[in-house]
């Protein structure tokens, strides 16, 4: 079976590298141009770009989709399989592969249907998750669905780390669903219960609000760590990266926003409960523990707004 892959960031690589090493002819990678990276801005190819031509694919980059529907149309091929591409699809490519196009989605649809679908799942404080391969349609992640991959989120996963585990489950689960299309023994089934969206994050959803329980406070964190990453500020209006947080229990209790040293740790009080600051970054500084921060105080430690 002839396919096309669509996917941009590295959360497509193992999906791609599943296809590719498994029985199907992948005819064409497509891929978001490059981009101006860090401080230099260094022109840099996607990670599908990069894997694409390590693995000897070819590789079509075009910021939208329909860029390319020319080219793509002299073609047909069996079957799309679109991770993390950046952009919708729609007629005529829509219906381009005979079997259309299936989507690897990182969550548990039709729970979370949107561009952040991990760190929506983290900041609600979801107990379990997951990755759904379904149907591309017109609409917005609505399609039937072909297989679910489903785990428990274990207290304090970043959706970074979050993420990677489930673009390599996820990898296989496309893979399998792609396997039972090919022999007709894939079955769709409809969406079913309640539909949330997870719309993409902005820096405003990184910042951490003491005044909430220790659990929600946790879970934000999570959820937008490493992007658009958490941050605060002190009472000189000075922003504060929260890289690294994690519950102290045991820990006494704060005033919410309060910073204090206690027992060699650095804490912070929210509504109910102390948490454990682990690694900060100042405006204007590197990161570095929350200990070495906590040298630079002075006489009196800092509050957080």
């Amino acid at each position: 079976m002839s396919i096309a892959f669509a996917g941009s960031p590295s959360a497509a690589v193992p999906t791609l590298r599943a296809l590719s090493a498994g029985q199907h002819t992948l005819r064409t990678v497509i891929t978001r141009p490059a981009t101006p990276q860090g401080r230099k801005r260094v022109l840099t190819p996607t990670p599908v770009a990069v894997e694409a031509r390590r693995l000897g694919l070819p590789v079509l980059e075009a910021t939208r989709l329909h860029d390319l529907e020319r080219e793509l149309l002299r073609e047909p091929v069996d079957l799309g399989v679109i991770v993390a591409y950046g952009s919708l699809v729609r007629e005529p490519l829509l219906s381009w592969p005979r079997l259309g196009w299936i989507n690897l989605h990182f969550s548990l649809l039709p729970r979370w249907r949107g561009a952040a679908p991990v760190q929506r799942s983290l900041i609600a404080g979801d107990e379990e998750t997951g990755a759904t391969v379904f149907q591309l349609t017109p609409g917005l992640d609505d399609g039937d669905w072909y297989a679910q991959h489903r785990e428990p989120v274990v207290s304090g996963t970043t959706a970074g780390a979050l993420l990677e585990r489930l673009s390599e489950s996820g990898a296989q689960l496309t893979s399998q669903v792609v396997d039972e299309l090919a022999s007709g023994r894939a079955r769709a089934h409809a969406q079913e219960g309640e539909v949330t969206l997870a719309p993409k994050l902005t820096r405003d959803d990184g910042r951490l609000d003491w005044s909430e329980d220790a659990r929600i406070v946790l879970a934000r964190w999570s959820g937008v760590t490493p992007e658009p990453g958490a941050w605060t500020t002190v009472e000189d209006a000075h922003v504060v990266k929260i890289l690294d947080l994690a519950p102290a229990d045991d820990a006494p209790h704060l005033a919410v926003g309060a910073v204090a040293r206690d027992a060699g740790r650095i804490i912070v009080g929210a509504r109910d409960a102390s948490l454990e600051l682990r690694r900060v970054q100042p405006a204007g500084k590197q990161a570095m523990p929350a200990a070495d921060w906590s040298r630079g105080w002075g006489v009196e430690p800092p509050r957080f707004r």
